[in-house]
């Protein structure tokens, strides 16, 4: 990448303006310039998309290949339009002729299955012409994603394909293999329109154009506000006001990346201010954003998919991630008071802190989440449904605030916005199905089970490491939904064939998707946030992944011992759980930071991490033992403090 190549030293950088950031670590930032009646068109054409997809996700019983057809052929249509065939600047009102032959193209291959969707699904063949349609259709669809999400993903998706052409099927006869490829990926459910796009369509629509009227409340305002008024006049402040506001804003949002640079263009200064070293202020901002993916309701919109997948309500994945995502954020926010502690860095001063009187009377920005939790939880109708009536009450919680009050114009943006927050979503989910759809055509998920099975024997921990390294590798520049289908296809059913409950084997490979965007090479939220913050981007992803040790640790535990997750356990155990594990993970920051009470010497950080990891582990004995390490590490930081604190005199 040209950004780590940079020889300039970071105290001599320029700022990078924060729409650049975007352009160059989010895809779905670099669309094509509209202004002036073109770009009225654009947004108009976009929000009848979003009404187009409430109307039918709540009202319309059509067949479902009508359904996903009509929804995938709008895809293309806006996709085409809003992102270009490269990055860099774009020529104002603009669209080339080439880009116009392929949104018709795709946009008339997903027509005409929907026209002909009854005739094509009561017969096991398609037509050569049904044949040229569905190629048209794929590759239209692999471009669009391309554009909107990156290469990684097809890179996967094309070895893929080539695998299947050539050694996939035991067919002599090219056409004839190319033919059934073509049926099962296009014109059926096992390809572009399995539940990937199923899930996308119903669900995921709903709550991204949620999210774009949620935004215009200024709820992201509010939240770094509150957390400012809640930790900000603590020691290092900034960097809890970062871990806090995250964790808020990953309730509604799905994007690490997008989270970075939103709140980390107010705290990632105010951190380097405090007295933050610029890799530690970028790195706390990008593990805090990255980690509201996993923060509960949204996560990332992959909770839709895993509760489909899975066979359990929505809910029932909302409340097992709670645990999870307290003890990840948890080991973030533990780790920056650490760090404050050891560089004896200041909170705030009161002049700088916002009021909490006057921000406790806009709490009413919060209604529509909370109602959307309740109805999601309580309600026998469907989560498209509560999501539904959780805009309306965002529309009418804003009236109450002047600087956001949700007018006409705003609705219409709103619904643009959700519109287009649509296409990178369905794009990478489509060219996941194709990647699902040849795996279960091809038989690799069985050959894939039998190598780790061979390299694992009958050791479930090498088996979870070997997952963890793949979801990592394909997790790599790959949107969070995008990369859960594909290891839920591959590598979840591998840790359930190996005794791992099916919840617990998808939360697994759900979390360590994840953290691909923290960890080096490809760490696009680190590297954004090093670029706000003028930061080394290796140093910074490196820092990250310190800080976001929690991400790693938590999945071996639930995979090992599912009653983090609620599984098979009691109210007392639950609550054992909760206290056990974050007396644990401060034992890890610790270790990790090498500072509880004053500077600690390697025995000390030995038995810290040792006993941290065992508390976290849930068990009794593990417990016990793990509470008498740190318990030890304690007393012994207690005893020399005084010492200490001399030796430094």
């Amino acid at each position: 990448m040209a950004f780590l190549k940079k020889k300039t030293a970071p105290e001599t950088q320029e700022p990078m303006n924060l729409e650049d950031v975007m352009k160059k670590f989010d895809r779905e930032s670099n669309t094509r310039v509209w202004e002036g009646v073109p770009k009225t068109i654009v947004t108009c054409i976009l929000a009848a998309f979003s009404i187009f997809c409430i109307y039918v996700t709540l009202f319309a019983t059509w067949l479902d290949e009508v359904r996903l057809t009509s929804f995938m052929a709008f895809i293309i249509f806006i996709g085409y339009m809003v992102f270009p065939a490269k990055k860099g600047v774009q020529k104002t009102n603009y669209i080339p002729w080439y880009d116009i032959i392929l949104m018709l193209a795709g946009t008339g291959a997903f027509l005409y299955f929907c026209a002909n969707a009854t005739e094509i699904v009561s017969r096991f063949k398609i037509t050569p012409v049904e044949v040229t349609v569905g190629i048209i259709g794929i590759i239209c669809l692999i471009e669009l994603c391309r554009r909107s999400v990156g290469l990684p993903i097809l890179c996967v998706a094309g070895v893929l394909l080539v695998y299947a052409l050539i050694w996939g099927s035991t067919n002599p006869d090219m056409f004839a293999r190319i033919t059934e490829y073509v049926r099962v990926l296009f014109y059926s459910k096992e390809g572009i329109l399995s539940t990937p796009i199923n899930v996308c369509s119903k669900y995921i629509v709903m709550f991204i154009i949620f999210g774009a009227f949620l935004e215009r409340t200024g709820i992201a305002d509010f939240f770094i506000k509150i957390a400012n008024a809640l930790v900000g006049r603590f020691s290092g402040g900034p960097a809890k006001v970062a871990v806090v506001a995250s964790a808020f804003e990953g309730m509604v949002s799905g994007s690490s990346v997008a989270n970075t640079v939103g709140s980390g263009a107010v705290t990632i200064p105010l951190m380097k201010r405090t007295g933050y070293k610029p890799e530690f202020a970028a790195a706390a901002e990008a593990s805090a954003s990255t980690g509201g993916q996993i923060m509960p309701p949204i996560m990332g919109a992959a909770a839709f998919l895993m509760a489909e997948t899975v066979g359990v309500p929505y809910s029932n994945i909302v409340v097992r991630a709670i645990l999870p995502a307290v003890l990840y954020f948890a080991g973030v926010f533990i780790t920056v008071h650490l760090e404050a502690k050891k560089e004896g860095l200041r909170g705030l001063t009161k002049e700088e802190l916002p009021r909490l009187k006057p921000l406790l009377k806009q709490t009413y920005l919060l209604l529509p989440l909370i109602l959307l939790i309740y109805l999601v939880g309580t309600s026998t109708r469907s989560i498209a449904y509560a999501a539904a009536i959780a805009i309306v009450v965002a529309i009418v919680v804003s009236l109450f605030n002047k600087d956001h009050r949700i007018t006409p114009k705003r609705i219409l943006e709103a619904l643009a916005a959700g519109g287009q927050g649509m296409i990178t979503v369905a794009a990478a989910c489509g060219v996941a199905g194709i990647i699902a759809g040849i795996i279960g055509v091809t038989g690799l998920a069985f050959m894939l089970f039998n190598g780790i099975i061979a390299l694992a024997g009958d050791k479930i921990i090498i088996a979870l490491f070997l997952t963890m390294l793949c979801c990592i590798v394909l997790g790599m520049g790959v949107p969070t939904t995008a990369n859960y289908c594909i290891m839920a296809a591959t590598c979840a059913p591998i840790l359930v064939q190996m005794g791992v409950p099916m919840v617990a084997a998808h939360f697994f490979v759900f979390y360590f998707g994840i953290v691909a965007d923290l960890t080096p090479p490809v760490a696009l939220a680190s590297y954004a946030g090093a670029a706000i913050a003028q930061a080394n981007p290796m140093k910074t992803a490196l820092t990250s992944t310190k800080l976001a040790i929690g991400a790693f640790i938590v999945p071996y535990v639930f995979a090992l011992n599912p009653a983090m997750l609620f599984i098979d356990t009691t109210v007392p155990e639950v609550i054992l759980i909760c206290i056990t594990s974050l007396i644990g993970m401060f034992g890890v920051a610790a270790a990790l930071q090498g500072y509880f009470l004053h500077k600690m010497n390697l025995f000390e950080r030995i038995i810290s991490i040792v006993g941290g990891l065992l508390l976290i582990y849930p068990g009794i004995v593990t417990d016990a033992i793990g509470l008498g390490l740190v318990g030890v590490m304690f007393v012994i930081q207690l005893l020399t403090r005084k010492k200490h604190k001399k030796a430094i005199a």
